[in-house]
């Protein structure tokens, strides 16, 4: 069984509560604006138990429908007894459910249950070095009495609620741990979430194991088995089609609906004339002959660059590429339906390759910030007359690919690097014309290129190549003057793009592909570096 791999990303954008995609009873994560609580989530999820996110604002009988198994309140950037600082409901307390408090959390609990929280002047970011008292307790148990771990707080928990054990302290904080074994509530002031933490993982791990004595059994394969009977019961006899790009997303989600209706699936590959060169024949060739799935190949370039004409803001492009997307999938749905018209059934089901970060980031959910809408998530029309069937929408990048590589999808497809739905239209900086098309896609080509020749393709998340179309810098080719396009290279690392940071590649490989693009792409004359993060910035720029 191939187990979900390890991800050390953080995100700093709230998180939000995604539609439910598995039978297992979750541990909630409960986020107060947390700069980690996707980091929290994908901990738990390491630690074999499935896990999901719901906001600060969520009623005690919310938290109670979803059946949770546990409860982790992560932290935040307020103080607890400041005028609006983000609240829990505290009927949580009174669930009955094991529940461990970070950081805000933890101060939250120690004041709900009787504690007290106070503002002492005494701060402490970053490593810390702690002492667990006694033998630890079921929380820090099999620990070393000194370890480092990493604070973020200038709040701490003065005294413990009744009945509950101080479990570590620091110099500065004498209450930085404590543990009820009878109600099964903890809390720590560091953050175990992180790997500057030492022994950060064990304390999840003890949480979730001991304290509330769950298995370790979320996996790609029980996620395949839940996700094949959901799909079989959403579906039934019915017919359906996949929008398939030739991403991993796409790939594994199409897959994945295969396994559980067959033949009741037809691919659909869309060349909108924004693909990079030889996606198209990559699609067409290794998928279908690694699946069987049936492939239908639509044409779509002229529909796309005209209806992307004159358009240079980036969300109107977003929505107009998920527009069209939809436009096509409708009309070869009545080209299907026309060619099988014996039996005279319509094809009401969509299968799209959602995953969490695309709803994250197209404000899905309550309290959450639009920050860009995905073509596959806020970019669809409100007249969409397919039901989706979004296999993904909870889970990671990485996990993805485990699950991937547990269908035996190829190597080449599941490493494959992200590629974004809206393609190269939301790489170029400006209004998207075929001219520039071609000139980007020479441009990524070649960074491509040079990328896997210099062994770098599994060191970076992905590296976006983006054409600034409407700006323009002097140069000299040749002893003579040029006004021509700069491109941008933005390599980046992450494992589940919540976070992200830039690669830092050699020097000798920039230079090659500098060199290249500029000697070979005859419309650019200067090749510059993104070194910005995830946050500020977001891995595409548009």
């Amino acid at each position: 069984m191939t187990e979900l791999p390890t991800s050390a990303a953080a995100q700093a954008e709230t998180p939000v509560e995604p539609a439910a995609a598995t039978e297992q009873r979750p541990v909630l994560v409960v986020d107060f604006g947390a700069q980690y609580a996707q980091l929290i989530a994908r901990r738990v999820r390491e630690a074999g138990v499935y896990s999901e996110i719901v906001p600060h604002t969520a009623s005690a009988s919310d938290i109670a429908a979803k059946n949770p198994v546990g409860i982790i309140l992560s932290g935040g950037p307020s103080s607890v007894y400041e005028e609006g600082a983000p609240a829990l409901d505290t009927g949580v307390f009174d669930l009955g459910v094991p529940t461990l408090g970070i950081c805000y959390g933890f101060q939250v609990m120690a004041q709900a249950l009787g504690g007290e929280v106070a503002h002492t002047g005494l701060r402490e970011y970053g490593a810390t070095d702690a002492a667990v008292t006694g033998d630890g307790g079921v929380l820090l148990g099999g620990q070393p009495v000194e370890q480092n771990v990493w604070m973020s707080h200038g709040d701490q928990v003065a005294k413990a609620p009744e009945g509950f054990a101080v479990l570590a302290s620091t110099g500065a904080t004498p209450v930085a741990a404590f543990g009820s074994d009878e109600r099964r509530f903890y809390g720590v002031q560091w953050h175990p979430e992180v790997k500057h933490s030492d022994y950060g993982q064990n304390v999840i791990e003890n949480f979730l194991h001991k304290a509330a004595g769950l298995p370790a059994d979320w996996n790609s394969g029980n996620v395949i088995a839940e996700q094949v009977e959901r799909i079989r019961a959403q579906i039934g006899s019915g017919r359906v089609i996949s929008a398939l790009s030739g991403g991993v997303d796409s790939a594994v989600s199409t897959a994945l609906v295969h396994e559980a209706v067959g033949d009741q699936l037809t691919a659909i590959f869309v060349d909108h004339g924004l693909l990079r060169k030889g996606e198209r024949e990559q699609v067409e060739n290794d998928y279908v002959a690694s699946t069987g799935v049936r492939l239908v190949t639509i044409d779509a370039r002229e529909q796309f660059l005209s209806a992307l004409e004159g358009v240079s803001d980036p969300e109107q492009k977003r929505k107009i590429i998920g527009r069209e997307f939809i436009r096509s999938f409708e009309a070869a749905e009545r080209e299907l339906v026309a060619e099988a018209a014996a039996d005279g059934e319509p094809i009401r089901f969509l299968v799209q390759g959602t995953l969490y970060p695309d709803v994250v980031e197209s404000g899905g959910g309550t309290g959450t910030a639009n920050i860009k809408s995905h073509h596959n998530v806020g970019g669809l029309p409100e007249d969409l007359q397919f039901e989706l069937v979004e296999p993904l929408r909870t889970l990671f990048k990485d996990e993805v690919r485990a699950i991937g590589r547990e269908l035996g999808l190829p190597e080449a497809i599941v490493a494959r690097q992200p590629f974004p739905g809206p393609g190269l239209g939301i790489r170029i900086v400006g209004e998207v014309t075929a001219d520039r098309l071609e000139i980007l896609r020479d441009a990524d080509a070649i960074a491509r290129e040079e990328l896997t020749k210099a062994g770098l393709d599994g060191e970076i998340w992905q590296c976006p190549v983006v054409l600034l179309a409407d700006v323009r810098s002097v140069g000299v080719q040749g002893d003579g003057r040029t006004y021509g396009h700069p491109i941008v290279l933005r390599p980046v690392s992450s494992e589940d793009a919540m976070t992200a940071d830039w690669t830092r590649l050699p020097y000798d490989v920039l230079s090659k592909i500098s060199n290249r693009i500029t000697n070979e792409v005859r419309e650019v004359n200067r090749v510059v570096l993104d070194v910005t993060s995830k946050p500020p910035g977001t891995i595409e720029w548009e």
